[in-house]
């Protein structure tokens, strides 16, 4: 079994930066919340950062920007609705190769295997909305704490979501 190159899809000059990254001096524990409810009892919503948007309903993110600056990721946030259909998404990310979840979605966005769980009643219903946003966000974490994470809290408390599975890429 070969090893997963992490880095694969990032400028080789990116690696230096993401293979030994030391945490910042006020965030050497792990975040932890005790998770409450019983799962067979919760509401479960995902939160991919594989930077993911319904084709042709929603803007995607500023990848123009990115371009101008590798070191600069779009903080902002997309709503993708559980009741999503066959509508197809949109990837917009310069450091992951967008095929597979272009062709799965539930590579970067398991929506159909939290549908089999809730059928199985493992998990008793979804939110209404899941969220997807651009990943490697490094140099907007200014933005991402002050607006960005507490406006996903805010939209999961809103939709009385019991859970966040991340799905991160």
């Amino acid at each position: 079994m070969s090893a997963v190159d992490s880095f694969r899809f990032l400028p080789r000059s990116f690696r230096s930066m993401y293979e030994n990254v030391v945490p910042l001096d006020d965030e050497t524990s792990p975040v932890w919340a005790p998770f409450q409810t019983r799962l067979a009892e919760a509401s479960v919503a995902l939160l991919s950062s594989a930077g993911l948007s319904v084709a042709h309903e929603q803007t995607p993110f500023d990848l123009e920007n990115e371009r101008l600056n590798p070191f600069w990721g779009d903080p902002t946030h997309r709503l993708i609705p559980h009741a999503l259909g066959q509508r197809p998404l949109a990837m917009s990310h310069l450091h992951v190769n967008s095929r597979d979840t272009l062709a799965d979605r539930n590579v970067s966005l398991p929506i159909d295997v939290l549908d089999d769980l809730i059928g199985e009643e493992v998990i008793a219903g979804a939110g209404p909305a899941h969220i997807s946003v651009m990943g490697y966000q490094e140099a907007g974490l200014a933005h991402w704490r002050s607006q960005t994470a507490p406006a996903i809290v805010e939209l999961l408390k809103g939709q009385e979501t019991s859970g966040l599975i991340l799905a991160p890429v």
